[in-house]
């Protein structure tokens, strides 16, 4: 196996961990593991993905970046991506949208959790999908959804 081959499989790898699925699968965890604390996160999570998911789709649709495979001839990109256009970067939306919710519950894991989705948004731009100004503006929206979602959530209970 090759270096270069096994450098494009780590950033693929590092990349998916930043697949939707990953985040469900983990928030359903901390229910089970610890049901007050996990539900908490959940919901204020599921509250601050929908506005990410929604903002994401409305600037991608409005914006219309091509990728960087696109617009520049001598550059390859290694995945393909979901969808057609590049700003903001999606995948770096939701692990920062993440890393934000465990800095809020979860302390003493927030500086390994805003390590991680660094590297999940360096990867998209590794992987020849994003701009690093992609990466920059995706970072921005997750942590803002993230924070609006908290404070939703923490509404919501009051009202209760």
């Amino acid at each position: 196996m090759t270096k270069r081959f096994q450098y494009r499989r780590s950033v693929r790898f590092i990349s998916a961990t930043g697949d939707g699925p990953v985040y469900l699968c983990i928030a359903l965890m901390l229910v089970l593991l610890e049901p007050k604390a996990g539900i908490t996160f959940f919901w204020a999570g599921i509250i601050a993905y929908s506005f990410d998911v929604s903002l994401y789709l409305l600037l991608k649709n409005l914006i219309k970046r091509d990728r960087p495979a696109v617009k520049i001839t001598t550059y390859q990109a290694f995945i393909t991506p979901s969808d057609q256009f590049s700003f903001p970067s999606g995948h770096t939306a939701a692990a920062f949208l993440f890393a934000c919710l465990v800095w809020q519950f979860y302390p003493a894991f927030a500086l390994p959790c805003f390590v991680w989705a660094s590297a999940v948004g360096i990867s998209r731009v590794l992987l020849g999908v994003h701009y690093p100004t992609d990466l920059v503006a995706g970072a921005l929206l997750g942590s803002a959804c993230a924070f609006w979602g908290i404070y939703l959530h923490q509404l919501l209970i009051a009202l209760h």
